[in-house]
């Protein structure tokens, strides 16, 4: 697809193939020049910096056209210095491939997609319009699955680098109905 790359300020044209094996983030959003937009593309602009430290690639995409990505990321104070690349999805194939466009106003949900270097969305978050999503949150689950993919073990609710992990080389019939005896709610919890 089309896309404008905020940090050349230029216009380039973005394939599945750039990404591949890479971790990529797509981020899906309804439109340019609305009010919680600029706020969830600040927000992972601001955390730009780590993600390419984890190695994680961050394309967002939008129905609107790459003109008008453009003139939203020079007049939007929120965008000043805006380093991602913004998809440009008129047609609305690719909102409709990931399943978030809605297809009477052309128009596409929030939706988030993570896809490990092997080509497979491993986690998504789909939410309306009304609602930015976290990126913290979003970069501990990016973490999480980081580790997953390396190491082959399995993370529990909450998990943060340097917290305990779920044994995966265990007798399964002993710890099926008995995860409490490998982790607590407090532990899960702190």
């Amino acid at each position: 697809m089309d896309a404008y790359d905020a940090k050349t300020g230029k216009y380039v044209r973005v394939s599945s193939e750039d990404y591949k094996g890479k971790w990529l983030v797509v981020c899906f959003y309804p439109a340019d020049f609305t009010f919680v937009c600029p706020t969830e593309i600040a927000a992972m602009n601001a955390k730009y910096d780590e993600l390419q430290k984890m190695g994680v690639e961050v394309l967002a995409v939008s129905t609107d056209t790459k003109f008008s990505h453009k003139r939203f990321a020079e007049t939007e104070p929120l965008l000043k210095d805006l380093k991602l690349t913004i998809g440009a999805d008129p047609t609305g194939e690719v909102s409709r491939k990931f399943g978030v466009l809605i297809e009477e106003e052309g128009l596409a949900l929030r939706g988030r997609f993570l896809i490990n270097p092997d080509g497979v969305v491993v986690a998504e978050e789909v939410q309306g319009p009304s609602v930015g999503r976290n990126v913290n949150e979003f970069i501990r689950q990016i973490q999480a699955w980081q580790h997953v993919y390396k190491t082959g073990e399995v993370c529990p609710a909450n998990w943060r680098p340097g917290k305990k992990t779920l044994p995966v080389n265990t007798d399964i019939e002993k710890m099926t109905g008995r995860v409490g005896d490998y982790v607590t709610i407090e532990e899960l919890l702190s």
